[in-house]
């Protein structure tokens, strides 16, 4: 939401909230009823303040208008939450985060010692990407050479597929599967 959004939709809560306040407080009789009718009375016979009013009024009723019927998203911001837009002088590119996340997953099942595998795409505020791996290994798996070498694959085959920069690849190991042995037929 923009800034002028956010503080006009502030205000607009206040002045609701503030009248809801002094209805129940009239209707509960806390506040005397006519004192609330000459305070308004005055304030709608007064020449300027009825102008000041009236045009709160307005700028309130659009506002309304607006937060009912209006999305403050754009169709491109959306898109955007789904994924990264790249723009050139050519067009524009949207790489979809399941794209990123099937990419990613060919890259670990290319590895002997990966068995399952469930990728996550994540976007910070600067549009750098996060990849979260989990993973099932195999019980004669190296973790740590093999994570290694997964972070290093996975960056590589973004940057030259995507040309897009990972900022972290998180593995997750999940279990290790024992390795099934193979049945000799005779």
């Amino acid at each position: 939401m923009k800034t002028i959004e956010r503080i006009s939709l502030a205000l607009f809560s206040s002045l609701i909230l503030i009248m809801s306040v002094i209805l129940c407080l009239a209707i509960f009789g806390w506040i005397d009823t006519e004192l609330l009718g000459s305070i308004f009375n005055v304030a709608i016979t007064d020449s300027i303040t009825s102008k000041i009013l009236l045009v709160l009024a307005i700028i309130f009723i659009l506002l309304a208008i607006k937060c009912i019927f209006f999305d403050s998203t754009s169709k491109e911001q959306v898109e955007n939450k789904n994924g990264i837009l790249l723009e050139n002088s050519n067009g524009k590119l949207l790489i979809t985060r399941e794209t990123i996340e099937n990419l990613v997953n060919a890259v670990v099942r290319g590895f002997d010692s990966a068995e399952e595998v469930a990728t996550k795409i994540e976007l910070d505020k600067e549009n750098n990407l996060i990849v979260n791996v989990n993973l099932v290994v195999k019980e004669n798996a190296v973790i740590k050479e093999l994570t290694s070498n997964l972070q290093t694959k996975i960056k590589e085959v973004v940057k030259k597929s995507s040309d897009l920069e990972v900022k972290e690849v998180n593995i997750k190991i999940k279990n290790i599967e024992p390795v099934k042995p193979e049945i000799i037929e005779q």
